[in-house]
């Protein structure tokens, strides 16, 4: 019971009193949205990184070749959320829940396309006046490894329940957000849970861009970091999942990042 109280309250974050407020301290910024909920975005450093992954992990029966080849990306800085978009704060900004999994507005949000997120963060932005969206797939990748820091210890075999809600811990329903270890940027639930839309069209790797909308995947989006029912090769920091952008899923929520000020 402690723990779950613990988690509700980082979720819920603590209120301001000043509308549209913005607090920032240690790369920490902390933006308040209606019915005193707040939004806790973490500063990623830019850098370069290795994109992807060439071989299958020892041991994993999986295919990784959409994730192939390897290749080195540069990134610039951007804020992320700590959590998962939790159903209070869904809710707070479209005014209705589509979950599947209720009971505590600290669950993460599903049942969301692709569209509805689009939705989603053009509505928070206006709330706030901060400029809300989804993470490229590349953000997303270099924020799941950690950024400038050690890769993602998920990643690493018998670890992941550590880190990540999935087949083997789950129950087959998602968790409140935060309540297991974070990544290395103290980011939660990157691995598992809900997977997580990103902006791009799902594309091959070496293409000239990921939103060229190449015909072997169509229109669909990219979605990272498997979910509560994903097996453990799907919940990598490299997996590639993706679906078409009307459609979603129990499966299915989001993470947004932010642009810093100008």
């Amino acid at each position: 019971m402690l723990r779950a109280a613990i988690c509700i309250g980082i979720v819920l974050g603590f209120p301001f009193s000043v509308f549209n407020s913005v607090e920032a301290q240690d790369s920490v910024v902390r933006v308040e949205v209606p019915g005193g909920l707040t939004v806790e975005m973490v500063w990623v450093e830019g850098g370069s990184f290795m994109m992807g992954c060439n071989t299958t992990p020892e041991g994993v029966s999986h295919s990784y070749e959409a994730s192939r080849p390897e290749h080195r990306v540069e990134v610039a800085g951007f804020y992320i959320c700590r959590h998962e978009v939790t159903q209070a704060l869904w809710t707070a900004v479209m005014g209705e829940n589509p979950s599947k999994f209720t009971g505590n507005d600290s669950l993460p949000v599903e049942h969301v396309s692709w569209n509805e997120a689009q939705q989603f963060v053009t509505l928070l932005s206006q709330m706030t006046g901060r400029r809300f969206r989804l993470p490229s797939e590349a953000e997303w990748e270099y924020a799941a490894r950690g950024g400038q820091r050690l890769p993602y210890a998920g990643c690493r075999r018998g670890e992941l329940a550590r880190y990540a809600w999935f087949c083997v811990n789950s129950e087959r329903r998602t968790h409140v957000v935060g309540c297991l270890e974070p990544n290395a940027l103290g980011l939660y639930d990157m691995s598992g849970n809900v997977a997580e839309w990103c902006a791009d069209r799902m594309a091959s790797y070496g293409e000239p861009t990921s939103t060229s909308g190449l015909l072997d995947y169509g229109e669909s989006r990219v979605l990272r970091g498997g979910h509560y029912n994903s097996v453990s090769a799907a919940c990598t920091v490299y997996d590639r999942g993706w679906y078409v952008p009307d459609a979603s899923s129990e499966y299915y929520g989001l993470r947004v990042v932010m642009d810093g000020e100008e």
